[in-house]
């Protein structure tokens, strides 16, 4: 099934992009532009993408920071 008819993408597209650790739409439209046109597939996108597995995810629900600066690592 299309889930993007813009650019012809599939779900099964989307889902080998998640496997390949497209996390979000943004990256998911990076890997293959749905959801870049006319934008009517991102909620969609969404839902195929869920809320599964995502390491930066995961550091979002925890409330750790994302970037870490130069004076906290060393």
């Amino acid at each position: 099934m299309y889930v993007c008819s813009c650019f012809g993408i599939t779900e099964a597209q989307v889902k080998q992009h998640a496997e390949n650790g497209a996390c979000t739409p943004r990256q998911i439209a990076s890997a293959c532009k749905a959801g870049t046109d006319c934008g009517g597939c991102v909620r969609r996108i969404q839902a195929l993408l869920g809320r599964g597995a995502c390491p930066r995810r995961e550091l979002i629900d925890q409330r750790a920071p994302a970037l870490v600066s130069l004076d906290d690592a060393a």
